[in-house]
């Protein structure tokens, strides 16, 4: 599962859209934190920016704790689960431009933060749901990135508890980004396709919190 991801930055964003990317967002994504994402515009053939909450709010939920347990939809079940249901079989499809995600290696029984990357450094994109929904008066954009199973996998599985299933993102590659984005969901399985041998891992620890100034 991936928990945290480094997004693309401002100056990025040209590379997806002429679309403006006009609101702050943190260096470092966490569920609940927002960040960019990217739609289909209706009205041309370019991706349009909108900010979204890293976890997945449904119409149902009271409170945006949920968003800690739902920043990643198993594509095996998300056709069925209640927080992801309405989403999938809405083909509400998005992308979320990111630089780096982050997963946890063990190494000697402990675990340590590295980074997935492109190998030429370069920004890619992950496959998403959105939904919007009404929380304490305020209308909630939010995401859940989607995962595969990577049990087989010769890069990712090397990833999470020695014990645990190994899961993976899904890249979505420039020549396909309007198609996933305007794919009924019945076709959506087809674009959920291993990563490519395009990437590769370090060690990434995060950053230790800075001091507060009186």
């Amino acid at each position: 599962m991936c928990a945290n991801f480094q997004p693309i930055s401002l100056n990025q964003a040209k590379l997806f859209t002429s679309y403006q990317l006009d609101f702050d967002f943190k260096e470092d994504v966490y569920p609940n934190y927002d960040t960019p994402l990217l739609f289909a515009n209706a009205d041309d053939e370019q991706m349009q920016w909108r900010q979204a909450r890293f976890g997945m709010v449904p119409k149902w939920a009271d409170s945006l704790n949920i968003t800690r347990y739902t920043y990643n939809a198993r594509s095996e079940t998300v056709h069925t689960k209640p927080s992801f249901r309405d989403a999938w079989l809405g083909s509400q499809f998005a992308l979320i431009p990111v630089q780096t995600i982050f997963e946890p290696k063990y190494v000697d029984g402990k675990a340590q933060r590295w980074g997935i990357q492109r190998t030429d450094q370069a920004p890619f994109t992950i496959a998403a749901i959105y939904q919007a929904a009404r929380i304490g008066g305020e209308i909630i954009r939010s995401m859940s990135l989607l995962t595969i199973n990577a049990d087989n996998h010769p890069f990712m599985s090397q990833f999470h508890k020695p014990d645990d299933e190994k899961r993976s993102i899904v890249v979505i590659a420039p020549d396909k980004h309007m198609d996933w984005l305007r794919c009924h969901h019945s076709q959506a399985h087809k674009f959920l396709q291993p990563m490519s041998d395009q990437f590769n891992a370090k060690f990434m620890p995060s950053k230790p919190a800075q001091p507060k100034t009186l």
